[in-house]
């Protein structure tokens, strides 16, 4: 009966030896990067956390398909290395012997990969599912609505072309003022200018008030007596 036992799970040993294989079809491969996560607070890993990673494994298929009945057994790994990185995969429950397909693995890694990276305390860049892409994070929705930045923009444009065209008007409006301040002191004052021609400075009549010649006005003067 021993030796039949003895076998028995020398039969299975070498079973799951083939199956959990590097490169072996429906096997993944992970790799940890504890140290660089956690730093001071890294754990070690050992026969503890692989028996974790198996239960965490064995609970996503169960949640994935409510058809399954993965157990910690089933779920195999294989060339472990001390900076932790090692193959998995996953039996069916019914044939110890046959592996579940890949694509029902990864679909259930996939969306359990939040509780695993919790189990672990680790994220998507530090528990790597190396056949596995990472699960893409929620986009960020900014606080503000965009309509709202769209039209608050817009609006400081409109102010801001609003604002230009008032103070302009009105810098416009002065300068016309001081010119026409200007013409007028210039007409009430009637300025004689003085112009040089053939070398002779000649007076400018002032247009508006005239100007009268004295040796006219004295001869007048003189003949009006007579």
């Amino acid at each position: 009966m021993l030796q039949v036992l003895l076998l028995t799970f020398s039969v299975v040993t070498v079973a799951h030896a083939e199956l959990c294989k590097p490169d072996a079809q429906n096997a993944f491969k992970v790799r940890l990067s504890i140290k660089t996560a956690l730093g001071d607070n890294a754990y070690a890993w050992d026969a503890n956390e692989e028996y974790l990673f198996k239960a965490m494994v064995a609970f996503t298929m169960r949640r994935y398909s409510t058809k399954t009945t993965t157990q910690i057994s089933n779920v195999l790994l294989c060339n472990v290395t001390d900076r932790v990185s090692f193959w998995f995969v996953v039996t069916d429950s019914s044939k110890n012997t046959t592996t579940v397909p890949g694509s029902e693995v990864e679909a259930a890694i996939r969306m359990n990969r939040n509780r695993i990276n919790n189990a672990f305390l680790l994220s998507d860049k530090t528990l790597q599912f190396l056949k596995i892409s990472s699960t893409l994070a929620p986009p960020v929705e900014p606080s503000t609505p965009v309509w709202l930045i769209v039209f608050g923009v817009v609006l400081c444009l409109i102010v801001a072309a609003i604002v230009f065209l008032v103070v302009a008007g009105i810098q416009q409006r002065k300068k016309k003022n001081k010119e026409s301040t200007e013409r007028e002191n210039l007409e009430e004052k009637g300025e004689v200018t003085i112009t040089i021609e053939n070398g002779i400075p000649c007076e400018t009549l002032d247009l508006k008030a005239g100007h009268i010649n004295g040796v006219f006005s004295a001869d007048d003067e003189r003949f009006t007596s007579l």
